[in-house]
């Protein structure tokens, strides 16, 4: 669920020689593609000759004139797929999952809940390439067939692009099984690596457990880092480091899992170490240990026993299903990077780069379109969560976005139904008109409320009519736009294109308000910079053109009023998720040349 670890880089060795590892490595890994396959490989990958390192590819780049905003990183480290799809990884051991609101013991439960977390990190494609960076109002959905006749559904969307926000829904309907998550990477350049910092969260809902009778017993999953080591010169090699932790508040346990990096002169790659332990008293109950790649094992304190926790060498992870490329929208992740990943798995760099440039650039133009005509974007499936004492998302505020649908059916097949109602997921199924537009005509509850589903073993969220009156009349009373604007929640699939009611599909009229969904640049840095694509270094901030005003303001009063409070917002997110500096290129050329980084010739 946590798809943070597919956000490293691939391993490369100049010069078209493979090195191996020190430990044979003969379990289930993806494909390039992202299929499972069960040829053997190692963490490094075989590069043509002629493609050099990754330093010589951005060093070709710069020369006299060369707009340093356009300069990209090589398309042979990239895996074809998005980052959408790659978080699926985690949904593919179902084995783990699915048995757990089975087990009667808390604690027993919470282990089980742990072992399923561990379960997913060993699954990624030979050399562990860097997945497609998702585009703002991207959408990825699949579906898995498990062993018992009952399926599970993933929906995803590209909430936000600067910074990145990619959220997630999972549910097994028949399992009483929910994951609700948003992953928030942020890149940061160390000298000869390069770190991929996975903020976000994601939580596991056991709808059949608990006290609360809506979202039953919650587990909170954070992720560790990722670190691309070599980067600049030698060999290139993806590692996880720091700390992640699995916490349930309800039965006070947590789960300190320490992702351990090699040294320079001793220890081994891939380990772990960790604790389960009583969150009140700190007394530890297990101990956990081994290679996440490998094998892990987890010891019981209190008798000393250590048994077998999981075994990667011996998996098979489940693939999931995803409908023909025919059937999708032009905004569903397979259908829109189609041709940049048919380019990659033919090595035809230069035209991977090509067609990649081509998305980047109407993303680009798109946000041009948007400032020029006060259009303000919002996600199409998703929502802001609505926290806070007595709010109906309280204890989810660190999601920021949440499955905008409500599943609360009494049945696990009206939940089903429920979700595919959201958006096309199984093969066949198609897209229809309330897809496109949710109704506003059957409000009739409370604005957030929601209903509960414990009977039914599902958590709900709200309809989508619930959701878009509500939306409406909590901004219409803080005045930020009139009845008489339209719905802000249109068809996100073409952002340039005319909605039935002549608005931009996704996007809401702005003229009369600053305030947006997607966020704001901090002080200091500059709100009109170029948008970059997929790349891991990312050398623009933002998607708006320079020169261009982001926003038309009336009245002017107004616009001062809410300025300020975006700023003093901006604050407050700097304050919980660190500097600008963290959050911005992963390698500023303008300030590292000069630094001594890389070498320029100064007239």
């Amino acid at each position: 669920m946590l798809g943070g670890m597919g956000f490293g880089l691939g391993a490369v060795v100049t010069g078209g020689r493979r090195r191996g590892t020190s430990i044979s490595s003969q379990h289930s890994r993806t494909s390039s593609d992202g299929k499972i396959s069960d040829t053997a490989d190692d963490d490094t990958t075989t590069v043509d000759p002629d493609q050099g390192n990754v330093l010589m590819h951005l060093i070709s780049q710069l020369r006299p004139g060369a707009d340093l905003s356009r300069v990209v990183l090589p398309t042979f480290i990239l895996e074809p797929r998005s980052m959408l799809e790659r978080i699926t990884n985690f949904m593919c051991h179902p084995e783990m999952l699915l048995p757990i609101p089975t087990i009667g013991d808390p604690t027993e439960r919470f282990v089980a809940v742990v072992k399923f977390y561990l379960s997913g990190w060993h699954i990624r494609p030979p050399g562990v390439k860097k997945p497609l960076n998702p585009i703002l109002g991207e959408i990825f959905t699949c579906y898995w067939d498990l062993p018992d006749n009952t399926h599970a559904y993933y929906i995803s969307e590209q909430t936000s692009h600067h910074p990145p926000k990619s959220s997630y829904f999972y549910m097994a309907p028949e399992h009483h099984i929910r994951v609700d998550g948003t992953l928030k990477p942020r890149s940061r350049f160390l000298g000869n690596s390069a770190a991929s910092l996975m903020d976000g969260t994601a939580i596991l809902s056991v709808l059949n457990r608990g006290m609360h009778p809506t979202h039953g017993e919650q587990y909170i999953l954070t992720q560790p880092n990722m670190y691309a080591r070599g980067i600049l010169f030698g060999k290139m090699r993806y590692e996880l480091g720091d700390h992640s932790v699995v916490r349930c508040p309800e039965l006070g346990l947590v789960a300190d899992i320490e992702f351990k990096t090699k040294g320079y002169w001793s220890g081994v790659y891939d380990a772990i170490g960790g604790t389960i332990k009583k969150e009140d008293t700190g007394e530890i109950l297990y101990e956990l240990s081994g290679l996440w790649t490998h094998e892990m094992s987890i010891r019981d304190v209190k008798t000393g026993q250590r048994e077998m926790f999981f075994n990667a060498d011996k998996s098979r992870p489940s693939t999931p299903l995803v409908r023909t490329i025919e059937d999708q929208e032009e905004r569903e992740s397979q259908r829109l990077w189609y041709p940049t990943v048919q380019a990659i798995k033919q090595r035809n760099h230069e035209l991977a780069t090509e067609e990649k440039t081509k998305i980047e650039d109407m993303q680009r133009e798109e946000a041009a379109k948007r400032a020029a005509d006060g259009v303000e974007w919002h996600p199409r499936l998703f929502r802001r969560v609505r926290g806070g004492p007595s709010g109906p998302d309280e204890g989810e505020e660190d999601l920021e976005w949440i499955l905008g649908a409500n599943i609360d059916g009494a049945t696990p097949e009206r939940q089903a139904e429920q979700i595919k109602a959201v958006f096309p997921i199984v093969k066949g199924q198609k897209p229809d008109l309330r897809m496109e537009i949710p109704p506003r005509s059957s409000f009739s509850g409370p604005s957030g409320s929601r209903s509960s589903s414990k009977k039914g073993g599902a958590r709900p969220g709200n309809s989508w009519s619930q959701h878009h009156d509500a939306f409406n009349a909590n901004h219409e009373a803080h005045g930020e736009f009139s009845k008489a604007d339209p719905a802000p929640y249109r068809n996100a699939d073409l952002l340039m294109g005319g909605g039935p009611s002549g608005n931009h599909q996704g996007q809401t009229d702005s003229k009369n308000r600053v305030s947006s969904d997607e966020e704001k640049p901090a002080a200091g840095i500059e709100a009109n910079g170029t948008g970059v694509g997929d790349d891991l270094i990312d050398f623009g901030q933002h998607d708006e053109p320079r020169g261009q005003n982001t926003t038309t303001v009336d009245p002017k009063a107004k616009a001062r009023q809410e300025q300020e409070m975006g700023k003093n917002e901006i604050e407050d997110l700097l304050r919980q998720t660190g500097s600008m500096k963290e959050e911005g290129p992963l390698i500023d050329f303008g300030g590292d040349i000069g630094k001594g980084l890389l070498p320029a010739t100064k007239k």
